[in-house]
């Protein structure tokens, strides 16, 4: 009977849907129809198989968009609207976005610097602008404090830290760490919002040490910081244990895992063609060569 609803429903309904929803096997269903399936449905269950590969690689955080990309890298010849339909009748969704606790204090005297990035969030080698900002994530202990630098070149980020405490001292430990790892020359714009964390004597004397220009969101406007906005908002969506943290440490140990192993290394990014940050790294070094 189920076979045969199947049958008259197919019509209207993907049959692979049909067979889903009512708990039978599509070979089942063909084999009651007494005819194989078409070449169309044979590349349809190839595909179905590579897509639910790319989506567990990703841990549930691809949408189609990525997962198309996925099966490109792969040297697969397919349309993103045939990737997006056969993730939609197999109920496989990317992560959507959270709201998260704003953490700038534009309240105090220290000085401003320009918006000299002026939303132009391009640029034609690495190490020539990078971006920060800080967000908090909470945890059964308190909020965890976490500070990102970003470098628009490839989207990598280079620098980060966390930290129970949101001030100055969590915001140098990135750029620390950026500036160890990259070694920028001198000249490069360094672009945050008008906080006091990085308008504060010590940031700002950091910076002139390493020679690093400075420069400022306006007051309200987190689109001056779009990138960095983008990436706090991608790792929100895309580590689903964010939501039940016990811990600084376990909160800590989840952001490391997912920034060196997965969104640096293998996290396809829209913006530099779906190459990972690394991967557009080496190519455009490769190039250059």
């Amino acid at each position: 009977m189920k076979f045969a609803f199947i049958s008259e429903e197919s019509v209207a309904f993907p049959v692979a849907v049909l067979c889903r929803v009512l708990e039978v096997s599509k070979s089942g269903y063909y084999a009651w129809t007494g005819r194989p399936p078409s070449r169309h449905l044979k590349r349809d269950a190839d595909l179905r198989a590579q897509i639910r590969t790319a989506y567990k690689a990703s841990t549930g955080r691809y949408g189609s968009p990525r997962v198309h990309a996925e099966l490109r890298a792969n040297r697969q010849r397919v349309s993103r609207k045939r990737v997006a339909r056969l993730m939609r009748e197999d109920l496989l969704v990317g992560r959507t976005r959270r709201r998260f606790r704003t953490t700038t204090d534009s309240n105090h005297a220290f000085p401003i610097a320009p918006n000299l990035l002026a939303r132009d969030f391009t640029t034609t080698a690495p190490n020539k602008v990078w971006v920060t900002d800080i967000t908090a994530i909470w945890t059964a202990r308190g909020w965890l404090y976490l500070a990102v630098i970003l470098d628009l070149f490839s989207r990598k980020v280079v620098g980060w830290a966390t930290s129970q405490n949101i001030d100055r001292h969590l915001a140098l430990a990135a750029l620390a760490k950026a500036s160890r790892d990259r070694r920028p020359g001198p000249g490069l714009l360094h672009h945050s919002d008008r906080g006091s964390t990085y308008a504060s004597s010590d940031y700002r004397k950091a910076l002139r040490a390493r020679g690093i220009r400075s420069s400022m969101s306006r007051r309200g406007d987190c689109f001056d910081n779009a990138v960095a906005e983008s990436f706090f908002a991608s790792l929100k969506r895309e580590v689903v244990e964010l939501d039940m943290l016990a811990s600084h440490e376990q909160g800590t140990a989840m952001i490391a895992d997912y920034i060196d192993t997965f969104y640096n290394l293998r996290r396809r990014h829209s913006t530099i063609g779906y190459k990972s940050p690394i991967e557009f790294e080496l190519i455009k070094k490769s190039e250059a060569a």
